[in-house]
């Protein structure tokens, strides 16, 4: 049976086949003569037999001690050299960083896309659309280097990043439903309304947030059936299936003749937030951390310093093609 090898007995004995010296090997390797000496003893045991003759004059390889070198060192070389260019490649801002996103990409998070950009022009920026069912399972994958989505965030493994635009939730309904009429709706009305909730791989804690199934005062909302996709959930909202809650920056780019937004008050604010992989972290992903903070630090200044909205003004109803699209980028 094999034994286990220890890493630092392969790496003196290497060292001390190189100096033939057992204080230049101390040296090198930052311990004491008695420690190489113990090291070595170690590893003599485990492979049987003697590795290094040692005198009063001299310090030389057995024949053993030869040939095992002879088969190490190219190995332990090749194995340094990779963790050296896997160390070069963690420092290196460079390559393409595949970044996820939810619906579109909005005016903040595209100013920053072009801000890395000339800021790190080795390094390119891919975007990715993620369905609205599965906020989370692309990143978690490793099919996106990150990702920016609808908060709340509380995954293991995840670091979340910039956290922006802030907005207060509307409701979308059809043209035709009472509440096209209204210029708000209460948080409680919700009971009034079927909600269209997102389908799993969904987190459950982040689908009741963006589909809850009771009011703050307890009463029961309703359900329809779940959809993967932002379209999926318009067209259902079109057809008079159900009422569905979005933030202001969808109701504005995601404009229909058959779907009116109504702002919904007693809603707690939901957000946009930067995730990635923590054990997956790279010198380009926090370089885009960095742009992405600034950009948003530049247009937090340029609001007055309070928090970043997605919507520009008080929203009121936004009837079909009534507002302007925010910029932003889609693929």
């Amino acid at each position: 049976m094999a034994q286990h090898v220890e890493s630092r007995e392969l790496e003196c004995f290497l060292v001390l086949a190189e100096e033939l010296h057992f204080g230049r090997t101390a040296e090198r390797l930052l311990v004491s003569q008695s420690r190489v000496s113990q090291l070595l003893r170690a590893l003599e045991r485990r492979v049987g037999a003697r590795l290094v003759e040692r005198t009063s004059r001299r310090v030389r390889l057995t024949p053993l001690g030869a040939d095992l070198y002879a088969d190490l060192a190219p190995a332990y070389a090749a194995v340094r050299a990779a963790v050296e260019r896997t160390r070069s490649a963690a420092r290196e801002v460079a390559g393409v960083l595949r970044v996820g996103f939810q619906g579109t990409v909005y005016r903040h998070m595209a100013a920053a896309i072009a801000l890395f950009h000339r800021r790190h022009p080795e390094c390119r920026v891919s975007v990715v659309e993620l369905p609205l069912s599965d906020p989370f399972g692309a990143v978690h994958r490793g099919e996106v280097d990150a990702v920016t989505v609808l908060t709340p965030v509380a995954e293991d493994g995840l670091t979340l990043g910039a956290t922006f635009s802030q907005y207060g939730r509307m409701l979308a309904v059809a043209a035709d439903h009472p509440f096209a009429r209204r210029s708000g709706v209460d948080v409680e009305d919700l009971a009034r309304v079927a909600l269209v909730p997102f389908a799993d791989p969904a987190p459950a804690y982040w689908r009741a947030d963006h589909a809850p199934d009771r009011t703050p005062q307890g009463r029961p909302i309703g359900h329809t059936e779940p959809v993967k996709t932002l379209q999926e959930g318009l067209t259902a909202v079109a057809s008079g299936a159900g009422a569905m809650l979005v933030c202001r920056p969808t109701a504005d780019y995601y404009r229909r003749d058959d779907v009116v937004y109504v702002p919904v008050s007693g809603m707690a604010a939901s957000a946009l937030a930067l995730v990635w992989r923590t054990a997956a972290e790279t010198a380009a992903i926090r370089a885009f951390q960095a742009v992405v903070a600034e950009a948003l630090g530049s247009a937090r200044a340029r609001a007055g310093g309070g928090a970043l909205q997605c919507g520009e003004e008080e929203p009121s109803a936004v009837p079909a093609g009534s507002v302007p699209s925010l910029e932003g980028m889609r693929t």
